[in-house]
Formats: structure tokens, C-alpha cells, sequence
């Protein structure tokens, strides 16, 4: 995408309006980009995952080769999909569910002029939790409303943190207003169904029974089967940089 931080549109001159014969005067194209890179600014995506895209998504595995192409699909078609219907992309740590979900959210935002929010789950309880200290500098209200009101949003690792009765009540009254105003929510977690015989903690079980029966309603599920990338790959990048002169760390083949 083209980006004019310290010059003019070649096309409008800085105008953001350009004439067309038979129509009158349009909003130059340079107009909707510039508006894209400020809902990016304002999206709250983590340095660690700005340059997340489609495009750099390593994806070998076919459950990540599938994952990838529903997320993209989605992206492509957006609005035209099932009003309020998100995505849950599910699976083990390292697979690239955030990788995915910030694509996703770059690709609306920046193409589409769609307004989005990124949160962590647990640093947005967080937030909640501190409106409730004595020097608290923002209010419960000032805190859910861009959360609840925002076209799209990613709640990223969603069930991780402790579990209790006051996290549940919260995020429930999140979901389910986005979910009344049939807003988009697009989230990921490391909690699977059960399997029986595995003693391993569900989803379910991080944010109870009602919760999750609304996440299936209103969104589809992508489960994603694969190794942790960070270990199996990133690592194996590691192993190969080795110390050259001066201390600095240098790429041996």
C-alpha cells in the first residue's frame, strides 16, 4: 500500500478529492489509505506482530495451509459473510493463531478502512480489574466501550489467566453485547475440546459451559494441528547464528 507521510499524492496534489469527468468531484484513493494507516495506528496490535501478514505466514502443514486459506477467505470477502459471524481459531501454542488473526486485521483495516481492536485477553482483565483501584484513571465504561463497540475484534488468547467467577461475568457481558449488536469477534486460544483421557483443561472449562455454547453459535471454528513453530523452527534459525568479532552475532549458513 502506498503511504505519503512527508509528501503529496501525486494524483490530488493534498487535496484527497480528484474530478472525474461525467461524475464530479470523488474521494481520492489516497483519502481511504491515509484513513486505513490511522485505524492501524489505533488497532493496539503489539510492536512483536506489525508486520504480520498473509504474506509471511509460514504455513507448510495442511491444517495450517487450510487455516490460512479460511482466514484469507474471510478477509477477501468481508462484509459480504453471515452478519456477526466470527472466527475461533483454536490449537497449541505456536502455530501461528495471532500471526493469523493479526493478518486478518491488517487486511480489513488497512483495504477496507474497517475499524479493529487487538486485546490480549488477560491484559484487557487487567485493565477491567485496575478501574477498580483508588487511583484508578479510567472508568469500567471508558474501558468496554471501544471494546464493545468496534466492528472487529480480536481477542487474542482467549481462557488464559485464572479463572473465576468475576473474569466469566466480564467477558460474557462483552461477548454477548457484541454479539446482540452482531458485531465481528475473531478469537484464538490454546484450550481444545477435552479428549477423554487426557485430564487436559477445555476451553469450556476456562470459561464455562454458557460461554462457550455462544462461541459456537457465533463464530466458525478453526482448529489448527501443528508443532510449535517457536521451537521447531525458530530455534533450528537460532542454532544457526554463531558470535564473530566484536560480540555481535553473525549468520553461519
Amino acid at each position: 500500500m502506498t503511504e505519503y507521510p512527508n509528501e503529496e499524492c501525486p494524483v490530488c496534489r493534498g487535496m484527497e478529492w480528484v474530478h472525474q469527468a461525467g461524475i464530479g468531484a470523488k474521494r481520492c484513493q489516497c483519502y481511504f489509505q491515509k484513513q486505513g494507516q490511522r485505524l492501524w495506528k489505533e488497532s493496539g496490535v503489539p510492536e512483536r506482530y506489525q508486520k504480520c501478514c498473509f504474506d509471511n505466514f509460514d504455513g507448510l502443514k495442511p491444517s495450517l495451509v487450510k487455516a490460512k486459506q479460511i482466514v484469507s477467505a474471510y478477509a477477501q470477502a468481508y462484509p459480504v459473510i453471515e452478519p456477526g459471524m466470527g472466527l475461533l481459531l483454536v490449537g497449541p501454542c505456536g502455530v501461528g493463531k495471532t500471526h493469523l488473526a493479526v493478518s486478518l486485521l491488517r487486511e480489513l483495516v488497512l483495504k477496507k478502512q474497517v475499524s479493529g481492536l487487538f486485546y490480549d485477553y488477560r491484559d484487557l482483565l487487567q485493565q477491567i480489574q485496575d478501574c477498580f483501584s483508588d487511583n484508578a484513571q479510567s472508568t469500567v465504561l471508558e474501558v468496554l466501550e471501544p471494546v464493545i463497540h468496534t466492528e472487529v475484534l480480536v481477542l487474542d488468547e482467549l481462557g488464559a489467566g485464572k479463572t473465576t467467577a468475576w473474569v466469566q461475568e466480564k467477558i460474557t457481558h462483552i461477548i454477548n453485547a457484541r454479539y446482540n449488536e452482531k458485531r465481528i469477534c475473531i478469537f484464538t486460544s490454546n484450550y481444545l475440546e477435552k479428549t477423554p483421557g487426557a485430564g487436559e483443561e477445555s476451553l469450556t472449562d476456562r470459561i464455562g459451559v454458557r460461554l462457550r455454547s455462544r462461541l459456537y453459535e457465533m463464530c466458525r471454528l478453526v482448529e489448527i494441528q501443528a508443532e510449535d513453530y517457536r521451537i521447531h523452527i525458530k530455534q533450528a534459525q537460532y542454532r544457526t547464528i554463531g558470535p564473530s568479532k566484536g560480540g555481535r552475532l553473525t549468520d553461519t549458513g
